[in-house]
């Protein structure tokens, strides 16, 4: 009996370590890439070592599934970052074995004076891949056979365990926010990688935070303006527009966007603005109703509740309502007379677009001054002509001039209209003259500039380079502008997981996150090059103010090289030299 009690207790020790060493390599449940369409050919996997390979790279490259890394390796990585700042860092796994089941973990930072940051400062994502295109003509409709395809790493799946395949290459990103009250100094921390059967791996992680602060991103200066669509995520999710489930999701997603700066909220007043070029339809947030006996009621619930929320995320600068000319000048409204939705078509200065427009701005007008928003809030258009807008402010500066006029701008109205467009933007390549940049700055008038599919270089494609979006907030500064505007932080593809192509632009052009509140290499590039800018910013006051001329004007030297409209040869490297005198200068500042 005692040997059998034995045995029993010998079986359950070995069943309960089997079962914790399973639990340990029980990898995330994630959702199935799509199939390469171009793998690399001829990769020699037979000559990777054996066993999972892996290596601290840099956050600039994008790694191919199906092609071996061409990295010198290495496990050590060391960061420098302000307080309040977040940095990223990028480690590559790939194997020539069969499934590889992997597992990670960050240590505690700890410093060498005993100060200690928290594990959970680091947030690891292994990256997923897309299947992308190629710029060729930039805008344009699109036959996918026409233009090459292939598979881009940029969608980061915030999980810390995964099945890695044979003969595939996975990155894994890494993001570090640090806190705005950790002490300055150098911390260090070790990244294990747990490998079923086989020996773990550690990497050596070192952050030296200077005693420099990044303030939160709601006080940041940087205009950022991406165009939100909430009925995508509706689609995408299957929910009711709206709905309580509807928020749930919309919630995280735009607070990832007011996380990294983002000012304006993206209001549709009447269906369809921009005609049909997204997959996802805008509809209108204030239904339009036209009684029979020819008055007009128009109902906010959606605007106000859409509005709030973001305003409870802290994306409160700016209400940008699209348009009092939307693509085309289609408008849309339910008739009580004819019980029915109506379209019309009303040219801003025909006695139709006044009969639309004259109750709808008195009565919005009343509502924004009852909510005290219409301080804030913007009548906005997108590419419209010369023509159209004349005769739209005309109407406009008589019943509500206090609004004026958000404007991607690319007929350059600003000199037409320069006290009525209180946020303009131009696109790149297209540069405002420094007399109407300062008149515009003296006036508190926002000026930025815009992307769009006409622009190679540079841009936030799923194939763009990584630096590309970081060079954006650069070139902010460079050339003096206020900020950044991009026409879809989420208006997704059809299959937005799986295929960033669109019919009518270069691949990714779309949107700069995924679903379920996935970010994107893009998207965390781009953030990374607006904290940048705040720092240059911070920077710029900080030297002024304490008589360091010399290092302002070695400051702005280092800012000018960047306001260029070409790719330089040595873009990667420019960017990095550039970031390290930003820390260099913080240090003196302080000293």
């Amino acid at each position: 009996m005692k040997l059998l009690f034995k045995s029993l207790l010998v079986f359950s020790i070995l069943l309960a370590f089997t079962c914790q060493n399973q639990k340990d390599f029980t990898v995330a449940q994630t959702y199935e890439e799509p199939q390469d369409p171009a793998p690399t050919p001829g990769q020699n996997w037979s000559a990777v070592p054996t066993g999972l390979q892996a290596s601290v790279t840099s956050t600039d490259i994008r790694f191919v599934p199906s092609e071996i890394p061409k990295v010198a390796q290495q496990n050590s990585w060391s960061g420098t970052a302000w307080k309040g700042e977040r940095i990223s860092a990028q480690v590559v796994l790939w194997s020539n074995d069969s499934l590889t089941e992997v597992t990670t973990k960050f240590s505690e930072f700890k410093s060498d004076s005993g100060d200690i940051l928290p594990s959970d400062i680091a947030k690891i994502n292994f990256v997923k891949h897309v299947i992308t295109d190629e710029f060729a003509e930039g805008c344009g409709y699109r036959k996918p056979e026409d233009f090459d395809a292939s598979l881009a790493a940029d969608v980061l799946d915030p999980i810390s365990s995964y099945a890695l395949k044979a003969q595939q290459t996975r990155p894994i990103w890494v993001t570090l926010d640090i806190p705005s009250d950790a002490k300055a100094g150098t911390y260090n921390s070790t990244f294990t990688i747990d490998i079923k059967g086989q020996a773990s791996k550690t990497m050596a992680f070192s952050i030296g935070v200077i005693d420099q602060e990044l303030p939160p991103a709601s006080d940041w200066k940087f205009h950022l303006d991406l165009w939100q669509n909430p009925y995508a995520v509706a689609r995408f999710h299957d929910v009711e527009p709206w709905s309580e489930a509807h928020f749930g999701l919309l919630k995280p997603l735009m607070k990832r966007l007011a996380d990294a700066g983002q000012k304006v909220i993206t209001v549709s007043l009447n269906k369809r603005p921009w005609g049909g070029q997204t997959y996802d339809q805008f509809e209108a947030m204030v239904e339009w109703r036209k009684k029979e006996d020819g008055t007009w009621s128009y109902d906010y619930t959606i605007f106000d509740q859409w509005v709030q929320m973001m305003m409870d995320l802290g994306i409160k600068n700016q209400i940008s309502g699209y348009s009092m000319v939307p693509w085309g000048n289609e408008f849309y409204y339910f008739d009580e007379a004819e019980n029915k939705d109506v379209k019309i078509k009303a040219a801003p200065g025909t006695p139709e677009y006044d009969a639309l427009w004259i109750p709808f701005l008195e009565q919005f007008k009343a509502h924004l001054e009852e909510k005290g928003w219409n301080t804030i809030t913007r009548i906005a258009m997108d590419e419209r002509g010369p023509e159209e807008m004349k005769a739209m402010l005309q109407l406009l500066n008589e019943h509500a001039p206090e609004f004026g006029v958000s404007f991607a701008d690319n007929h350059k109205s600003y000199k037409l209209y320069p006290d009525a467009l209180k946020d303009m933007s131009p696109a790149f390549g297209h540069p405002v003259d420094p007399e109407d940049l300062a008149y515009r700055r003296e006036k508190g008038y926002i000026s930025t500039f815009y992307l769009s599919c006409a622009h190679e270089f540079p841009n936030t494609f799923t194939f763009s380079p990584p630096a590309e979006s970081t060079f954006i907030g650069w070139y902010t500064m460079a050339a003096d502008f206020d900020g950044f505007l991009r026409w879809a932080y989420n208006s997704w593809t059809e299959n937005p997981m799986q295929d960033s192509r669109f019919i009518t632009w270069p691949a990714g052009d779309t949107s700069l996150v995924y679903p379920d509140n996935r970010s994107s290499i893009r998207f965390e590039k781009l953030r990374e090059g607006i904290q940048d800018a705040e720092k240059i910013r911070i920077l710029r006051e900080g030297l002024e103010a304490q008589g360091m001329l010399d290092e302002l004007d070695h400051l702005n030297q280092v800012v000018a090289q960047f306001n260029v409209t070409s790719k330089p040869d040595n873009f990667e490297k420019m960017l990095q030299d550039a970031k390290n005198q930003l820390n260099i200068l913080a240090q003196k500042l302080n000293k």
